[in-house]
């Protein structure tokens, strides 16, 4: 008699707990357990980059114009203006300058602003359309490549010198020629290229002497 009311005490017990736990659910009463549509719903999340708004094909893209100028360069920043590359340059530059001993990462954020300010009020001035913020601070950006070889080639040999007064001439007029390309083709001025190049120029040559002294 002990046993079968001890029996069906337990049974009892059991068969209460069932009603709070159930092995189809996750915790209890907690919720139900993640289901194959929930798991298969991770799979059509779009890639990390894509959330993020980096656009590797265009940085890679961009980057080889500013490498080769003669390059068509590419007049879909003026839809889609990318920020990531020239930070990432920008970046770089400052980080290529550290090989030298030269901390002057405010001098190059500081210099970039004013010199963006200054090439987004003068392109709205020359063009007739007109230019974003993004897409000149972009076109700087990106066009700070050459800037970073120079300082690559600081970091491993002297620039106080006639190699390193030719090396910043190449360098500036590297930059300054991709960037004012970049600017005449996305604006449409291209019978205006020297006028741009010349301002752009003047930022970049700041940005050597900041590589050399």
């Amino acid at each position: 008699g002990i046993n079968a009311e001890y029996g069906s005490g337990t049974a009892g017990f059991y068969g209460a707990g069932s009603n709070y736990y159930d092995p189809t659910t996750n915790m209890g009463s907690m919720g139900q357990a993640p289901t194959a549509t929930t798991t298969d719903s991770f799979e059509d999340e779009p890639p990390l980059m894509e959330e993020l708004g980096i656009d590797l094909q265009q940085i890679y893209q961009t980057t080889m114009t500013v490498l080769n100028p003669s390059k068509p360069a590419a007049t879909n920043l003026m839809d889609d203006p990318d920020l990531s590359g020239p930070l990432m340059f920008c970046l770089g530059f400052g980080s290529l300058l550290l090989l030298s001993g030269k901390i002057h990462f405010g001098y190059i954020y500081g210099v970039a602003l004013i010199g963006a300010g200054a090439m987004y009020m003068l392109l709205n001035l020359m063009s007739v359309n007109g230019v974003s913020a993004s897409v000149t601070v972009s076109v700087l950006g990106y066009c700070m490549l050459p800037m970073c070889v120079l300082a690559a080639i600081s970091a491993l040999l002297s620039l106080k010198g006639t190699i390193g007064v030719i090396l910043c001439l190449l360098t500036v007029s590297w930059a300054s020629f991709a960037s004012s390309k970049l600017f005449v083709s996305v604006l449409a001025m291209y019978d205006q290229q020297p006028l741009v190049a010349y301002p752009c120029a003047l930022m970049y040559g700041v940005f050597a002497v900041l590589t050399v002294f």
